[in-house]
């Protein structure tokens, strides 16, 4: 078993328990949600296969779903950018490529070439869910400012995240 799986795996139930149990309850200033969570999935390794990206998306967001009672909105967001994510991989490459089998994180490329990466991924997941969960483009401006505030919080918690307790590896 290689050194990303282990890391991932931990990773996974770090993420996934600090989701459902701290960040669940975490709003700031009433618009701004944690998804601490996609930190997972945006770090997978860069040459990770489509369907392997697919399944991890849709396994972790069932289980918030599962914690959020919110009958598949996340999965479908986290299945979308994990849709979207080899496709944008490829327009953001950075100048020195990219290395195999290694993990997307700022230590990795860096965090201009992160925050491009992951800034536009988190804000279609936020959109996603909070657009399904409006039903309506009645609060369209009120959905966005919590898609964009819940982008700010969770791209913050993110590089944060990474500089404490992800390796740097290049």
């Amino acid at each position: 078993m290689s050194k990303h799986a282990i890391f991932l795996g931990v990773s996974f139930v770090l993420l996934m328990s600090l989701q459902v149990l701290v960040f669940r309850n975490f709003v700031f200033v009433h618009v701004g949600f944690t998804f601490i969570y996609l930190l997972f999935l945006l770090s997978i390794p860069v040459d990770s296969g489509f369907t392997t990206g697919m399944l991890l998306g849709l396994i972790s967001a069932i289980i918030v779903d599962l914690f959020y009672q919110t009958l598949g909105i996340h999965a479908s967001a986290a299945v979308f950018i994990m849709f979207v994510r080899p496709i944008w991989m490829k327009l953001v490459v950075p100048r020195s490529g990219y290395e195999s089998n290694e993990l997307a994180t700022v230590g990795n490329y860096g965090i201009s070439w992160f925050l491009s990466y992951a800034a536009p991924l988190i804000f279609s997941y936020c959109c996603i869910v909070f657009f399904v969960e409006a039903g309506s483009s009645q609060f369209f401006w009120h959905t966005i400012t919590k898609a964009l505030a819940s982008t700010v919080v969770t791209l913050v918690f993110v590089v944060f995240t990474q500089y404490l307790f992800y390796p740097k590896t290049s």
